[in-house]
């Protein structure tokens, strides 16, 4: 457990240097701040104990240890071209991946195509395909290294920009989206996804959080300050029934709401859930551009993946 100790200190202090030399982005920074404390939660240390600091850095022991390895490993670099057996046991084990998708099953999809790219590691598709997988277990920092792997092998492959705006719209990086939806869009001019995806991040990339703001950006302050929503919600307010049993579940226990200290019942509920309805059907008749306006924020609260489900 010491030897352990002393790494988990080494790689800490890894970590603060890289803080320190700056040229990380806010969102960086803040990753490698929390993984510090994960670490220093985890193995009991932090930078103070200095007793666990070892005679080199962990980047001096990495060069030291890449410095020994064979010459032939060092030299060869280059990739190997795969064999055609090769290639069309990829291809083979792409398209059994592409089935998994469609079944659903997306953690035997990621181990098809890692197989896949294991045999033919030159084709972007493969990393492509995936990133979708990735994708759809919720492993979006995974999505974003395959997309960056496909884009690498084929800078104009405008499906891997595609789903790299997806990837970093879930992790909330809009800013970045907006980035990789533009150049998917500079290579597919005509596809109608990246458009509505690139108008959702650009729209969530401005909005602000306020003290007032819902989940998700919703404008909660905007609905306030709506003089048509206000007034209604006061006209709900003022009816004798909903301050009856709004009265009574503030109360806890009056003859409403049941015994003291019980739950309200169900006829009560179902009678404040009436309300409910009756208030927003008031709304949509008296106010039907408020309506629409609600529906719209919800609707474009999440950017649609539709063609990039689709497999290569």
């Amino acid at each position: 457990m010491a030897d352990q100790k002393r790494l988990a200190y080494s790689i800490i202090q890894f970590l603060h240097d890289q803080l320190q030399n700056g040229g990380l982005s806010p969102d960086a920074q803040e990753s490698l701040e929390v993984a510090i404390q994960c670490l220093e939660t985890a193995f009991g240390v932090s930078m103070e104990d200095q007793g666990l600091s070892v005679s080199q850095t962990l980047p001096e022991i990495f060069e030291a240890a890449v410095g020994k390895e064979p010459e032939h490993i060092q030299t060869n670099s280059e990739p190997v071209t795969p064999s055609e057996d090769d290639i069309a046991e990829a291809e083979r084990l792409k398209t059994e991946g592409n089935e998994q998708m469609k079944a659903e099953n997306f953690e035997a999809a990621v181990s098809f195509y890692g197989k896949a790219i294991e045999l033919n590691p030159s084709n972007a598709v493969y990393f492509c395909n995936r990133a979708a997988a990735y994708s759809k277990l919720g492993n979006y920092a995974g999505a974003v290294r395959d997309c960056e792997r496909a884009i690498g092998i084929d800078p104009n492959y405008s499906k891997a920009y595609g789903r790299m705006g997806l990837a970093l719209s879930s992790l909330n990086k809009h800013t970045e989206a907006v980035v990789y939806y533009k150049k998917a869009l500079e290579l597919d001019p005509e596809n109608d996804t990246y458009k509505s995806n690139l108008k959702i991040a650009e729209q969530k990339m401005k909005e602000t959080p306020s003290p007032t703001g819902g989940p998700g950006g919703f404008d909660l302050a905007g609905l306030l300050n709506n003089p048509g929503f206000m007034s209604m919600a006061s006209n709900l307010m003022n009816n004798p029934q909903v301050q009856q049993l709004m009265s009574g579940m503030i109360s806890g226990g009056h003859n409403t709401m049941g015994a003291a200290g019980t739950s309200p019942s169900t006829n009560d509920l179902a009678s404040l859930i009436q309300a409910g309805q009756q208030f927003a059907q008031q709304m949509q008749q008296q106010n039907p551009e408020l309506i629409e306006q609600l529906r719209s924020q919800i609707r474009s609260r999440t950017p649609s993946a539709s063609n990039e489900d689709q497999q290569e």
